[in-house]
């Protein structure tokens, strides 16, 4: 079984968010998305200060096993990027909640946040799957 921290929200596309004050969420991709793409060995993701749209991709994952779409949970201006996955994207597999976070995004729209999942409604929404 996944992990599913408690605290953080989900969307349906399996990426997760964590508010980190009121207008910037930290988003990376869930345990079960990860153990479901394999190994990752490539990871791209938009450039600080490109915009991004709820429900639209926004970079890609490739695994051993394919190519994956990175879908934003929420629209707005992307912060900051983890760096460290460019060298590194093996780092998501290892620690997708933790080392393994993808970008910031300074929010457009917090109301969005609403149309994520708790911890609960994800674990539910991943086990019928």
């Amino acid at each position: 079984m996944s992990k599913v921290p408690d605290g953080l929200l989900y969307s349906r596309e399996h990426e997760w968010v964590e508010a980190i004050s009121e207008t910037r969420v930290r988003v990376g991709i869930s345990d079960f998305a990860q153990q479901q793409l394999g190994d990752l060995v490539f990871v791209e993701l938009p450039a600080v200060g490109s915009q991004v749209k709820m429900d639209e991709s926004l970079g890609t994952v490739e695994s051993v096993k394919a190519v994956s779409d990175i879908f934003s949970p929420v629209s707005g201006t992307v912060a900051e990027i983890n760096g460290n996955l460019e060298n590194d994207p093996e780092t998501i597999n290892a620690d997708p909640y933790g080392e393994g976070w993808l970008l910031v995004i300074e929010l457009r729209n917090p109301a969005e946040l609403s149309e994520l999942l708790s911890a609960e409604q994800y674990t539910e929404f991943v086990s019928e799957e």
